[in-house]
């Protein structure tokens, strides 16, 4: 159930007796931009630390415990186009433990964290800036020394050179975060309350009428919210581009990137899924069972796909001497699924693993939130969850050879692994 509480802010009520908690998840979201996902990242981390009335993250602590051990977090995320700021708190439900303002108390705890941040004379708490800084610049430079990361951005900055948003990722750069202040931070955490689009999702055992209740405490400034664009269309030519570098390690890292027009809200995405089930989206799959097992060619080789920025990845763990050997092999993998040569067999076994990942979702609060994320965003593309069993069942050999053939090689990232003295 969704409701539009006031412009650009939407309540999603999920009620369900599945689960003896109640999460309540606020996501706000903006159009992903180089310049303002650092900040965006460096702010999450700055409210999930402490506030104006729990100053210090023991304080913060400790009431989470008195909420009888709820469990509180502040992240951030991208799907397609869009950045977003991720608030969740997961309570066990009143009801349990002989407490009627349980989840009244939860609402006011998360009022506390968005309405009054740890924010000084404009600027956030100078010491917890300061160390939150520190965090983020450690991690982001730790990418460089998780080589299988590394890569998958390498690639990404590859498969979209047209556009500098879509090449950085959801935490931002390294240049942009060290140019920040606190005060900057202030006006970030403004626009965002401001200006991005805001979901509230409540999952649990209650109405919708408790969860319109809940929320009203929560006092968000009446603006004009942007509705940004979720898709991020990337741009079909004939040009494949490449890159290589060379590191002293063991093994190498060769991605490929493959573009497809296929997005969340056409059908096709039903065969797509199928596709990359058979590819190399699961244990059965071609890259798995042909490049790695067969021919031993790989420690790892798998796919998926990304129906909102027209992505299909290919990721694989090789040693340096069998690049262009893998590269065949996958390109031979692609080219039999084109061909149709898929079993029956291989079909049934596909579907059948994806409507049990399906199924199993259902009974996970986070994988419903991001449900009723998408059928809100997206509503002409929402379906029932027999629709959707119905719309894997009836794929055919024949859509999944015609999603194939549609995918084009767009990018290929080679780390070689070299000897230290080479």
């Amino acid at each position: 159930m969704t409701k539009q509480i006031q412009p650009g802010i939407f309540l999603h009520t999920i009620p369900t007796e599945k689960f003896k908690t109640v999460r309540v998840f606020i996501r706000f979201s903006a159009r992903h931009q180089k310049a303002t996902a650092a900040a965006r990242t460096l702010l999450t981390s700055l409210l999930e630390t402490n506030s104006k009335h729990y100053p210090t993250q023991t304080a913060l602590s400790s009431r989470l415990a008195e909420l009888y051990g709820a469990s509180f977090g502040v992240s951030m995320a991208k799907k397609g186009a869009l950045h977003q700021v991720n608030v969740g708190l997961t309570l066990v439900n009143g009801k349990y433990v002989a407490d009627d303002e349980l989840l009244a108390q939860g609402m006011d705890f998360l009022k506390e964290i968005l309405f009054a941040p740890n924010i000084k004379e404009g600027a956030f708490d100078q010491e917890t800036f300061a160390v939150e800084k520190e965090n983020l610049s450690a991690y982001i430079k730790s990418i460089d020394e998780d080589k299988q990361s590394y890569a998958s951005l390498q690639l990404q900055q590859l498969f979209f050179k047209e556009a500098a948003d879509q090449q950085v990722p959801s935490f931002g750069t390294l240049a942009t975060l060290e140019e920040l202040s606190a005060a900057d931070l202030v006006s970030t955490y403004q626009k965002m309350l401001e200006n991005d689009q805001v979901d509230v999702f409540i999952v649990g055992d209650l109405s919708e009428s408790e969860a319109e209740q809940l929320v009203s405490v929560l006092p968000f400034p009446q603006t004009e919210r942007v509705h940004p664009e979720i898709y991020f269309e990337a741009v079909a030519d004939n040009v494949i581009t490449e890159k290589q570098e060379q590191e002293p390690l063991t093994q190498s890292k060769l991605n490929i990137g493959y573009w497809t027009d296929i997005t969340y809200e056409d059908l096709r995405r039903f065969p797509l899924m199928v596709f990359n089930g058979l590819f190399g989206g699961f244990p059965h799959s071609r890259l798995f069972m042909n490049v790695r097992e067969k021919e031993s060619m790989a420690y790892y080789a798998s796919s998926s796909y990304d129906s909102f920025r027209g992505f299909v990845n290919v990721q694989t763990g090789i040693d340096a001497a069998n690049r262009d050997k893998v590269l065949h092999l996958v390109a031979q993998q692609l080219e039999n699924l084109q061909r149709g040569e898929i079993t029956a067999e291989e079909l049934a076994q596909t579907k059948a693993m994806l409507k049990n990942s399906y199924l199993l979702s259902l009974d996970n609060s986070q994988a419903l939130i991001e449900g009723a994320y998408l059928d809100n965003w997206l509503p002409q593309a929402a379906l029932s969850d027999e629709e959707f069993l119905r719309m894997i069942d009836e794929v055919t050999v024949s859509e999944v050879q015609a999603v194939a053939r549609d995918i084009k090689l767009k990018a290929v990232y080679f780390l070689e692994g070299v000897k230290a003295d080479a």
